[in-house]
């Protein structure tokens, strides 16, 4: 009992430590926000690789690429480099919601290109058709993740927009200012 400061690791002259201080700075919502990130990654590298194998199967056969794939390809590329950013320590990834916004567009967008062209399709034991049915609920998965960061960043940015700072004159009363 009398020595509970040992479990806790830290004293008063403690120097912090690292995991001391990653520790005390990850909350569950951190924790929810690097793990988002990390499908957003994971994902966008799915759809690399789902719609790069066409690509790579059209330049074999010396056959011009399909604007339609180059366009999948790209915006799993641009969501995959956002995502390693956001997963950043030091970047406030909600202050840069727009991306966020930008990149969920964009996933709508080439949901409704491939799922116009493959939702209603019979694959007929066809396993590019097959292959390409299943990309398109990635492309979705992927756009509502997109979009629930965006609304993260969104309401994120208003809080603390609206909040109380020094600057607005709207700051709450410290005790320990009031007393000096």
């Amino acid at each position: 009992m009398a020595l509970n400061f040992l479990k806790r690791g830290s004293m008063k002259g403690d120097k912090v430590g690292m995991m001391n201080a990653l520790r005390a700075n990850m909350s569950a919502g951190s924790i929810f926000r690097i793990l988002t990130r990390f499908f957003q990654l994971i994902l966008g590298i799915v759809v690399i690789g789902l719609y790069a194998q066409d690509l790579r199967r059209a330049k074999k056969a010396n056959v011009g690429y399909d604007s339609k794939w180059m366009y999948a390809t790209i915006v799993g590329t641009l969501g995959s480099f956002w995502a390693i950013v956001c997963m950043l320590p030091l970047v406030k990834a909600w202050f840069l919601f727009a991306v966020d916004f930008i990149l969920f567009i964009l996933y709508v967008a080439a949901f409704g290109i491939f799922g116009k062209m493959y939702i209603h399709e019979d694959p007929e034991g066809n396993g590019g058709v097959k292959r390409m049915k299943n990309a398109v609920w990635i492309l979705l998965v992927n756009m509502l993740l997109w979009f629930g960061t965006f609304a993260y960043g969104a309401y994120t940015f208003w809080k603390y927009w609206k909040g109380r700072t020094t600057f607005t004159g709207r700051a709450p009363n410290h005790p320990q200012m009031s007393s000096a």
